[in-house]
């Protein structure tokens, strides 16, 4: 797997890329201290993973994932952040972020985490589920989610626990070609623009297993 690291601590980058070398799987193919050097850099180096910081001067983590969103950049970004709270999380989410984790994450669990966004799957730490619950006072349009079907909220569950469409097409014992069709189903009729952020939705929504 080929990471780019994005954080405007040289320290920061330093220490993940001492851990991350000694990871026989993973590479990492470069870094930025900034959004917009990442972005570049994303697009110079075309990694698989991109661990980014939320907080950094200039172009921040939120802006930098419209940016790659913008470019059809297909590198899943993982957010490695101190910032824990709703205002910082819930954006990151919705700009297309496929996971959330802090920068006290265990390091075996972090390597753990790079691997489970490369492999499709969406990722937030407990700590970060507990917060989007807790910050969600007002259902969050919950109504929305009344059409869905007796199947389709099965694989909107298994989709916030972080299961690839392979994982749950096996699963419910199912096509993979079945279990696109649900997810696009899904994301019509929650109105949400890809699977990460119908996982906010279902965690927000108490629509996970």
């Amino acid at each position: 797997m080929r990471v780019l690291l994005v954080d405007d601590h040289q320290v920061v980058r330093r220490g993940l890329r001492t851990f991350l070398e000694v990871q026989g799987d993973i590479e990492v193919v470069g870094e930025a201290a900034d959004g917009a050097e990442g972005v570049a850099r994303a697009q110079e180096l075309r990694p698989d993973v991109i661990l980014m910081d939320v907080k950094m001067p200039g172009t921040d983590g939120i802006e930098a994932l419209r940016l790659l969103r913008e470019t059809e950049n297909p590198a899943r970004v993982l957010i490695v952040t101190s910032f824990t709270e709703q205002r910082t999380v819930v954006p990151a989410l919705r700009a297309g972020a496929a996971g959330y984790v802090y920068k006290d994450i265990d390091p075996v669990a972090l390597a753990d985490a790079i691997r489970s966004v490369h492999a499709g799957h969406v990722l937030l730490q407990p700590e970060v589920a507990g917060v989007l619950l807790a910050g969600d006072q007002h259902g969050g349009g919950t109504g929305r989610g009344t059409t869905l079907t007796e199947r389709e909220r099965e694989v909107l569950g298994l989709i916030a626990d972080g299961r690839s469409n392979r994982e749950i097409a096996r699963a419910l014992v199912l096509s993979e070609k079945t279990v696109k069709t649900h997810v696009s189903n899904i994301l019509m009729k929650l109105d949400v623009a890809d699977r990460t952020q119908a996982a906010l939705w279902a965690v927000r929504n108490g629509a996970g297993n």
